[in-house]
């Protein structure tokens, strides 16, 4: 039964901790920045995407640890042990990056002629420069704040760029209040470009805190500045909201919305040369351990130097333009309708485009036997041709429902502001399940063809997102099959009316069957090993951090079960131990793009069964979340998504990493006198190919 197969590996075998794996996953995005292959501005930006990374953890994950190791109440999971031991991990990825970025990165910028200048690299013109930029743009929106009774630490916004200043010295009262915050607006851009008259022919960028620290005296006149640093606090921003507790879940978020960049403080970021005193000071005023200290040698937001991108503007620097191909399946010219009532469709982005999901909503919005469009509605952006086209249908009079989950993390404000304009023209806006996230991806469109409505239905394993679909590998897929769309169809109306759902014909739904199915047929291909029958597993995800269903697998696996696993990010299956998980392998792919895709592979003897999904193999995506896992049924899509998405990555010798029976990932070299192979570029070069 499906139980016995997970729990009877359960406690024979420790799973690697899921935050620490996704520390490792960071370090494997880090790594990139370090090849002389990638172009230099690319570097800079998977520099600047571990940092992206760092935050988000530090303000979800890292603050249950912090509670734990503050509180009487810890487990296994959440403990003092478990954040000292994160702490080390993340300390040393952190010291690797400004490791990486002073002594790769910054040369390397200079040898192309490109300079960001420190304090004391500015000779007399440019500094003059500076000192007339510093008076009129940034003096005039600084207000220092000295310390005192009257004038207490003031709030300082989550992932904020601050100063703090020790003076010697009275001020105009007579008072010797020695430490003084100064906040920066996050209206200043974090990195200003020298004009060519003072550059001298180069690319010349200064910090903005480089600007500020070199003026700092001129903001306390009659002050001798002592010690300064620039620090920055990170603070947990995960919303919390009683949904049963509330009459209005967007007016509750609203609101919440208002408080998150002041949540509990779980990092402190200062400068190198940040003086114990000034560090001590701050990590009184944050209640924040020893551990949350973090000294960095250069910016303390490293995100920001994003900026240097667009400054530079050198396309040498970047990668070679990807423009993808319109869906190669699809006719632009004919009606897509017609074309999926032919035969399932499928597309594979960012190697085809996600024009082709904004093509099929834009015929049903101006198709006047279009009747109804349904939709659910996770990370759209705040920018949203998908979500315009929306409106207007429901300008046109179509019925429009939209599923919007406005607890999308750090989306809930855009996500807010579609579903009042929705809802102001008239669309049926809902938000999903009391609390469980809408999470998996669905669009159904109803139209009437002679005498009868019919189905059509896009399932995607990604975001409604034009933007992110460009960066993200995600498959989408149209049918009109009967099953799938009546599921899609029953899926919709529980979400609305939360009224029972009927029994799925061929769709997997969590939070209610998911886990257990997919226990159930790993269970299948297991028990065919038992008795003599070939059993291969292959599965593609970004993220595997589910206890149940990683003891499932090891189970499989001690039974006889090849199982290959593609999982981007935190894995917590221990791979290739001997006498335990040995028929085992776990695969990274991290490369250009960012891998997203969600392939799930399961064959007993001659039967083969292939599906994708919304959802990551994690214990949220199963018990907390409605996601889906759909069957791919025509064999010849079926044998695309398997050499696309399966093959194709199983054979990457140039972006691949393999977990090894030591818990630690090593980079898959190509043999000497074999070509290195990438997954990316081979799909990228055969979409090129075909589109000509």
């Amino acid at each position: 039964m499906p139980n016995d197969l997970s729990l009877t590996a359960e406690r024979t075998i420790e799973l690697i901790d899921r935050d620490l794996s996704f520390l490792a996953f960071n370090r494997r995005v880090l790594s990139l920045s370090q090849q002389s292959s990638i172009p230099l501005l690319e570097r800079l930006r998977y520099l600047c995407i571990v940092s992206s990374n760092l935050d988000e953890f530090f303000e979800v994950r890292a603050s249950l640890h912090l509670s734990a190791s503050k509180s009487d109440v810890q487990n296994f999971q959440y403990s003092s042990e478990s954040y000292i031991n994160l702490s080390l991990a993340a300390h040393e990825l952190v010291a690797d990056q400004y490791r990486i970025y002073n002594e790769n990165l910054i040369p390397a910028f200079a040898k192309k002629g490109i300079h960001i200048l420190g304090y004391n690299e500015r000779d007399a013109e440019q500094t003059a420069w500076v000192k007339r930029y510093f008076d009129q743009e940034v003096r005039p929106l600084l207000i220092p704040v000295g310390l005192d009774p009257a004038h207490p630490f003031p709030q300082v916004a989550n992932k904020s760029l601050n100063f703090i200043v020790r003076l010697k010295g009275k001020d105009a009262l007579g008072r010797q209040n020695e430490i003084a915050i100064v906040k920066v607006p996050r209206v200043l851009p974090r990195l200003v470009k020298l004009p060519p008259k003072v550059s001298k022919n180069q690319t010349l960028l200064i910090s903005l805190s480089s600007i500020i620290r070199a003026h700092l005296k001129d903001l306390f006149e009659g002050r001798e500045v002592v010690h300064f640093s620039q620090f920055r606090v990170t603070r947990n921003s995960d919303l919390s909201v009683d949904e049963e507790d509330v009459r209005n879940l967007r007016t509750a978020l609203r609101q919440s919305l208002e408080h998150r960049h002041y949540g509990e403080a779980v990092r402190l970021e200062v400068s190198a040369g940040c003086t114990e005193y000034l560090s001590d000071f701050l990590l009184r005023e944050f209640d924040l351990p020893r551990e949350a200290l973090y000294p960095v040698s250069g910016p303390v937001n490293l995100v920001r130097l994003n900026q240097a991108i667009d400054l530079v503007a050198n396309p040498a620097l970047l990668f070679k333009p990807y423009s993808a191909s319109f869906p190669l399946q699809l006719n632009p010219s004919a009606s897509i309708f017609d074309q999926v009532s032919k035969g399932d469709v499928l597309f594979h982005q960012p190697f085809e485009s996600f024009d082709g999901v904004l093509a099929f909503l834009r015929e049903a919005v101006n198709d006047p036997n279009v009747l109804a469009i349904k939709q659910t509605i996770y990370r759209t952006g705040s920018n949203s041709e998908l979500m315009d086209l929306l409106r207007q249908a429901v300008i046109k009079g179509k019925e429009v429902t939209a599923v919007v989950e406005l607890k999308a993390r750090f989306d809930e404000e855009a996500n807010i502001n579609w579903a009042d304009r929705l809802e102001q023209i008239g669309a049926q806006v809902v938000y999903g399940v009391v609390g469980l996230k809408t999470h998996g991806k669905m669009l159904l469109i109803t139209r009437r063809e002679g005498k009868y409505l019919r189905h059509y239905a896009h399932l995607s394993t990604g975001n409604y997102n034009p933007m992110t679909a460009k960066l993200y590998t995600d498959i989408s897929f149209l049918t009109k099959d009967p099953a799938i769309t009546a599921d899609v169809e029953n899926i919709f109306i529980h979400l609305a009316s939360q009224s029972t759902l009927p029994k799925l014909k061929t769709i997997w739904l969590a939070p209610f069957e998911l886990q257990n199915k997919l226990i159930a047929i790993i269970d299948r291909v297991a028990k065919g090993v038992k008795a003599g029958v070939e059993g291969r597993i292959v599965l593609k995800m970004n993220s595997l951090t589910d206890e149940r269903l990683a003891y499932a697998l090891i189970q499989a696996a001690r039974w006889g079960v090849r199982i290959d696993l593609i999982v981007r990010g935190a894995c917590i299956l221990p791979a290739q131990v001997p006498g335990v998980s040995e028929r085992i392998k776990v695969r990274s792919i991290v490369g250009r793009f960012l891998e997203h895709t969600r392939v799930f592979y399961f064959r007993t003897g001659e039967e083969e069964s292939l599906f994708l999904s919304s959802a990551d193999w994690m214990n949220r995506n199963m018990l907390r979340r409605i996601e889906l896992v759909w069957p791919v049924k025509d064999e010849k899509l079926k044998r695309r998504v398997i050499d696309e998405c399966l093959v194709a990555y199983l054979l990457d010798t140039k972006d691949a990493w393999e977990l090894g029976a030591n818990g630690e990932y090593t980079q898959v070299i190509a043999k000497a006198t074999e070509p290195a192979l990438s997954a990316q570029q081979a799909l990228m070069g055969r979409y090129a190919a075909r589109s000509i």
